[in-house]
């Protein structure tokens, strides 16, 4: 088995074992978070109405729905069968898909806009410009990217979440090195965003969402 396909593996079971949980906890999760609320809202604006867009790593749906309420043309994408379930369950009109964001079965510059919520902090740091080069790939000229993820240097390790026997680590990154990688991989870093964690939603770290654009 490759590292690739170790990680994959990981990470699906992970959140194979935990969807309903995960789902339930964070139920009506964007009521206490406006500032993320905002900037999917601008998203949608930047890549305009009715716009193709991917929400990779979409887990229950929820950005996916969000997207889609916005006015774009949104369908997510997800390794976790339990996590698609959710998502249509609680999503009946919108479109899900099982797959890896590294090998995306999509012809090259087809989408408006590729979202990436929380979604790339499984994958190692070495796979990072690959993930980046694929996300590049199935972008149209001008495509736009937004890149959510926990800011940090130190990995948090999850044990036994709901009481269910797996484990995951979440890679925290430097906004800095995302949006190096970023560029090395032919996007114009459009805005950074850094906040503070929110003690009322248990954050310990700053959280970084990056605007980017496909270099023509």
């Amino acid at each position: 088995m490759t590292d690739t396909q170790d990680f994959l593996t990981a990470t699906r079971t992970f959140y194979d074992a935990i969807a309903d949980d995960y789902a339930a906890h964070f139920q009506g999760e964007y009521t206490q978070r406006p500032l993320e609320r905002a900037l999917l809202g601008v998203y949608a604006e930047l890549v305009g109405p009715n716009a193709a867009v991917a929400d990779l790593g979409c887990g229950p749906g929820r950005v996916t729905a969000r997207l889609a309420s916005l006015g774009l043309d949104v369908f997510g994408l997800d390794l976790s069968a339990s996590m698609l379930a959710v998502a249509r369950r609680e999503n009946p009109g919108l479109r899900f898909e099982q797959g890896s964001m590294l090998e995306l079965d999509l012809a090259d510059g087809t989408l408006a806009g590729v979202v990436s919520w929380y979604s790339s902090i499984h994958t190692p740091t070495d796979r990072l410009p690959a993930l980046f080069a694929e996300f590049r790939r199935v972008l149209a000229p001008g495509g736009r990217l937004l890149l959510a993820f926990q800011c940090g240097e130190e990995p948090r390790r999850l044990e036994r979440p709901f009481g269910h026997p797996v484990t995951l680590d979440f890679l925290r990154r430097s906004p800095d090195t995302m949006a190096e990688l970023l560029t090395a991989a032919g996007f114009t870093l459009l805005s950074r965003t850094v906040r503070e964690p929110d003690e009322r939603l248990d954050e310990k770290v700053p959280q970084a969402f990056l605007f980017a654009q496909k270099t023509a």
